[in-house]
């Protein structure tokens, strides 16, 4: 661990492991998915023919990769589930784990319609194929439901028609499971974290095995293992796939890394988290808040929206567990409490090609880093938004004007709302995974002050960061056109919004008032903290001399005029 939280919170954890969460990847023959290609891969199956390749042949493969699927589990007593629109297929899969102890093997096979590469096969009068056309189209695909002696529970889903394209889902959780199990290392497992731990070393250890180059074998291992003989056989028997040389190409399209802190207390846990996320909710603000406390549906058409998508989101279930989310486009970074003493921080790419870095199988050790600097960034920035800091002399220096290079820029007036909405927006996208363009901090600010395009243009937004560049709370690496928040400069910019908005304003307001009116419900130590101050603060005003409340315009002393003679 290299970030500022999980240091901060050193001396109250147990353990703390990071590992690979959820990997879905995609099966595909690469020959398959053009139209020279497919043909060519159907001649060297059909003994270099293709007068057999029609709609008509297309169709019973499918159909006879159905029958195959249904008869074989009739056969081996493997229940055949024929799942509707809206069901959670993982979740009938894990009730059907949890009445049930499967062996070795397929255990379930769920049926579901969902979109699919079709070829489309068109001949002319005289038998000659004209046009091959591959489309799109909603047809059955058989999720096989596996028990792995390495992996535990591993998903395959393909589709019966051809080129039979597929997708795996694992879990690294199972797989550091099954290896702690092999080593003797006990442990107590809710869902998919380790709550508890006999030898909390050595399964991080374990854990972090899987993230190294050595993991692209273990992947490519257990695929091979099922897609071929569990999946594909029903459309291409051994015989057949040798015979057309149809061989699987993997990619890698959706990751979850997740760092998990074991705490000693829960309840020491419960009120750093929720303390945490008061503290950040409202310094990471963003155009619209997707979910509070107790909805958990998102918008199926979000319309309306920046790009790159971002959003914070709060859920409250049911069960009191508080769940905070940040989206960046593709990407979304997660904190919540798991178990009793569990803080997880997960960094999700919901695919893979916004990581810049690849997708083929090969790349895996290069998203796993992108996925590692994402979570120590997000955890870091939350432990500088949460705990601000002012250096000596800054208010002092933020005034004065600095120089870029061979431009010379002006200061930084705290006392402008501009300047203000600059700030917050530029800690609002301090936790972006790959840092912010102009046009992002420009629209972002904009949300922020309710102004329009014309008020605030992109050229103004990039003169406000090339102020904050100046004053280095803002930097921008290399010859790249993304910025980034440095850690120090994140505490002070929170700090200096914080001292602004929270503590002059308000305490500005109060003491203008003598008395206090009645007390909120709910006193909270802020209100008691504001309450304090602003006694404090109108004794010692007095004493300096300054009027707390608006007093009285002074009598004006007319002075009459001399007599003329």
């Amino acid at each position: 661990m290299a970030d500022l939280f999980s240091e901060r919170c050193g001396d109250l954890l147990t353990g703390s492991y990071d590992c690979v969460d959820r990997i879905v990847l995609n099966a595909y023959f690469s020959l398959g998915h053009s139209p020279g290609g497919f043909r060519t891969w159907w001649r060297r199956w059909h003994g270099d023919s293709d007068q057999q390749l029609d709609n008509a042949h297309l169709m019973r493969l499918a159909g006879r990769f159905a029958r195959r699927v249904r008869a074989s589990a009739q056969a081996h007593g493997i229940p055949v589930i024929d799942c509707k629109a809206g069901e959670r297929k993982h979740q009938i899969a894990e009730h059907y784990l949890a009445e049930h102890q499967p062996r070795t093997g397929v255990f379930l096979i769920l049926v579901a319609r969902a979109p699919a590469t079709v070829w489309k096969v068109t001949r002319s009068a005289a038998g000659v194929i004209c046009n091959l056309e591959k489309t799109r189209q909603f047809v059955n695909h058989y999720s096989f439901h596996i028990i792995d002696p390495t992996w535990g529970h591993v998903a395959i889903k393909i589709s019966g028609h051809p080129p039979f394209g597929a997708q795996v889902i694992l879990n690294g959780h199972e797989y550091v499971a099954c290896a702690a199990r092999s080593a003797g290392i006990g442990f107590r497992k809710e869902g998919n974290c380790f709550t508890q731990a006999g030898d909390p070393e050595r399964l991080a250890q374990i854990a972090d095995t899987f993230s190294q180059p050595g993991g692209i074998g273990r992947l490519s291992q257990v695929i091979d293992r099922w897609i071929y003989s569990a999946c594909l056989c029903y459309g291409l028997n051994i015989d057949e796939q040798q015979q057309s040389g149809f061989v699987y190409d993997y990619s890698i399209y959706q990751v979850e890394y997740s760092r998990n802190l074991v705490f000693a207390s829960g309840a020491v846990m419960d009120r750093l988290f929720n303390t945490m996320v008061d503290r950040t909710r409202s310094r990471l603000d963003v155009p619209k808040l997707r979910t509070l406390f107790g909805s958990k549906g998102r918008p199926h058409r979000p319309g309306g929206e920046l790009s790159p998508r971002q959003a914070v989101v709060i859920e409250k279930p049911r069960w009191n567990l508080t769940i905070f989310k940040v989206h960046f486009g593709l990407l979304t970074l997660k904190a919540y409490t798991k178990g009793e003493r569990v803080l997880r921080f997960e960094a999700i790419a919901h695919h893979t090609k916004q990581l810049g870095c690849g997708r083929t199988l090969d790349k895996f050790p290069q998203i796993t880093s992108r996925l590692t600097a994402m979570v120590d960034r997000f955890t870091s920035m939350l432990d500088c938004v949460e705990v601000g800091f002012l250096p000596d002399g800054i208010l002092d220096q933020l005034p004065a004007p600095s120089q870029i290079a061979a431009t010379r820029v002006g200061g930084i007036d705290l006392n402008r709302p501009r300047v203000r909405a600059a700030l917050a927006a530029a800690l609002a996208l301090a936790v972006a995974p790959a840092g912010f363009t102009v046009a992002e901090f420009t629209a972002r600010a904009r949300a922020m002050t309710g102004q329009t395009p014309e008020d605030y243009s992109i050229r103004q937004g990039a003169y406000d960061l090339r102020k904050l560049r100046g004053k280095q709370l803002v930097v921008k690496p290399g010859r790249t056109r993304r910025y980034r928040v440095p850690e120090a400069a994140a505490r002070t910019i929170t700090a200096l919004l914080t001292l602004r908005d929270k503590v002059i304003a308000p305490l500005i307001a109060g003491i203008r008032t003598p008395r206090r009116g009645r007390p909120p419900k709910h006193w909270t130590t802020i209100d008691r903290g504001y309450e304090a101050l602003r006694r404090n603060m109108q004794t010692l005003l007095n004493d300096l001399g300054i009027a707390t409340k608006a007093a009285a315009p002074p009598t004006t002393i007319c002075r009459s005029r001399p007599a003329t003679l």
